[in-house]
């Protein structure tokens, strides 16, 4: 993760400062042995399916004699949890000094999901050959770190007997936070507020990212100045000291840190010259900002559920009209849907056991209204294996159900919150539920609807509505917070937005991949935001 220190004061820490970096490395096991002199020479590369095509991304060293090498190199790769990143990872015994792959011996290869890998944390694998049978003995074995320093700083800072700098009054006392640049030059990472009308201030605690203060160096020298405002924009200097974050971490609750704030000019000219004042540090404090990376690579499991709506509106499933109706190429809006967001979702479960529900229908035998049931009509264990298993499910259930009404969200809502309420008495980061509706119109319940999302709202879940055909989606855009706070009809709050709504006409014309990213874009923030709002780290976390 980069961090860059704006020049302004930062606003709160978080994603805005993460440009996301998975470091991985690279180990194999009783590689084939292509010498007949010696053992394999073997090196490792990287490719990435750009557009249907293998680029060819990074290559390790090669390891001499070696037939269960341990890369030094390690491969770094731009992580995007909404997009499908397929890798391969090709292992050759090194012939010649030629940088053509044809002229090295192939080992066997292993291709994957960079999803799958960080799911996991670390993956050993079969290494195969062209064929797609066994390389003999080989495997290979890939781990994923996050690159990032993903520590911040909070500070709580006050002064004591600084310069008086105007005529009529006190300071106005406020302090910037610089740290060395590349140039040489200081380069400003903070600056606080303005306290007006005093020599003794004491400023707002604030947090900064620990790369933007001091690059990360604990021992790394950084300077504090201390100015009076000037609404003109000539601010005075009241004085000013260096130090290092090491320093300031020497301050605590209960015995707080002296520094004196110097002005160079008057300890030149007074010889009995003390200081222009005490900066004093309240509190320092080092903590982490976990992203999004650091509780899927912590062992979180993302716990994905799909809502069918089967009522009605939707059309005769046995005539081309209508939305559930299969095309000659074997789909239609509901399954291009299931395929975008689940082929996603499931490198982050490791099952791949998915509860999948549909509701307004009537079912056999008594042809009762259902607003929630399994699909594969077995309400006891209602998974279907994969998205594979969803889509052949929903394929079945299609002429054994009767399409009705009306269009209830709210109980299947509650169905995935009953799951969820009981992943928070483990009081650990271990699982987030998502919920998949997709759905042709009109909510009936929409205050059950709201009243259930609220509640949701509270728990570790996220809920995906994609909107199919050509219906008027208001109520939905209403449900999706991101312009107000939705309140429930007693005019409860959510305490944060979980729902996003995705109206499935806007991407029929553009790459299967888009919707994906645009049903999926808010994911990873809902994730970190809950967590962090629980207090709870990844499983797995340093201290910092």
């Amino acid at each position: 993760m980069a961090y860059t220190a704006p020049p302004s004061p930062p606003g709160p820490v978080g994603s805005q400062y993460c440009v996301c970096k998975v470091e991985l490395s690279i180990c194999g096991q009783n590689l084939l042995d292509r010498d007949v002199t010696s053992k394999s020479d073997p090196f490792c590369v990287l490719f990435m399916e750009v557009n249907g095509k293998w680029v060819e991304l990074d290559r390790t060293e090669t390891a001499v004699n070696n037939l269960n090498p341990a890369f030094a190199k390690k491969f770094i790769i731009d992580y995007h949890f909404e997009e499908v990143q397929k890798l391969k990872f090709a292992l050759f015994d090194q012939d010649k000094s030629s940088t053509q792959l044809y002229e090295h011996d192939f080992l066997g290869e292993f291709s994957c999901t960079l999803g799958t890998i960080v799911s996991s944390k670390k993956i050993t694998r079969t290494l195969l050959l062209g064929n797609g049978k066994p390389a003999g003995k080989g495997m290979i074995t890939i781990a994923a770190q996050e690159l990032s320093d993903n520590r911040v700083i909070t500070l709580s800072m006050a002064g004591r007997k600084l310069d008086k700098k105007d005529l009529f009054g006190k300071s106005d006392p406020f302090l910037e936070f610089c740290k060395p640049g590349d140039d040489g030059k200081w380069m400003l990472v903070h600056r606080t507020e303005v306290i007006k009308y005093t020599l003794d201030p004491v400023w707002k605690p604030f947090t900064v990212p620990l790369v933007s203060l001091c690059d990360g160096e604990m021992e790394k020298m950084i300077k504090v100045v201390c100015y009076d405002y000037d609404s003109d924009g000539g601010h005075d200097f009241i004085g000013e000291f260096q130090t290092s974050v090491a320093r300031l971490c020497e301050a605590q609750d209960a015995s707080p840190l002296e520094l004196e704030c110097i002005n160079p000019k008057k300890q030149k000219k007074k010889k009995n010259y003390k200081n222009s004042g005490i900066i004093i540090v309240k509190s320092c404090k080092i903590t982490r900002d976990f992203s999004f990376l650091d509780y899927i690579l912590g062992g979180c499991q993302l716990m994905f559920t799909v809502g069918i709506d089967f009522t009605a509106s939707n059309g005769n499933p046995q005539e081309p009209s209508s939305l559930h109706y299969i095309n000659p190429l074997g789909t239609n809006e509901y399954l291009s849907a299931i395929w975008a967001v689940g082929q996603i979702i499931q490198d982050y479960d490791s099952d791949k056991m998915f509860p999948a529900l549909g509701f307004g229908a009537q079912l056999p035998p008594d042809w009762k209204v259902s607003h929630e049931f399994a699909i594969n009509f077995n309400p006891r264990n209602p998974f279907c294996s994969g998205v594979e298993g969803i889509v052949q499910a929903y394929s079945a259930c299609l002429p054994h159900i009767r399409f009705y009404g009306p269009t209830n969200f709210s109980p299947i809502i509650n169905h995935v919150a009953r799951f969820a309420a009981q992943a928070t008495q483990q009081e650990t980061a271990s699982q987030y539920f998502i919920l998949l509706i997709i759905t042709d119109g009109v909510i009936s319940d929409m205050d059950e609807t709201r009243h259930a999302v609220v509640q949701a709202s509270k728990l570790p879940m996220s809920i995906i509505i994609v909107g199919v055909g050509n219906a008027d989606f208001a109520a939905m855009e209403f449900l999706d917070g991101d312009n107000r706070v939705l309140r429930s009809h007693t005019g409860e709050e959510a305490v944060r937005d979980i729902v996003q709504f995705v109206p499935f006409r806007n991407f029929r014309n553009v790459p299967k991949e888009t919707l994906a990213k645009a049903v999926l874009a808010e994911l990873p923030q809902q994730v970190v935001q809950y967590f962090k709002h629980q207090n709870l780290p990844p499983i797995n976390s340093e201290p910092a």
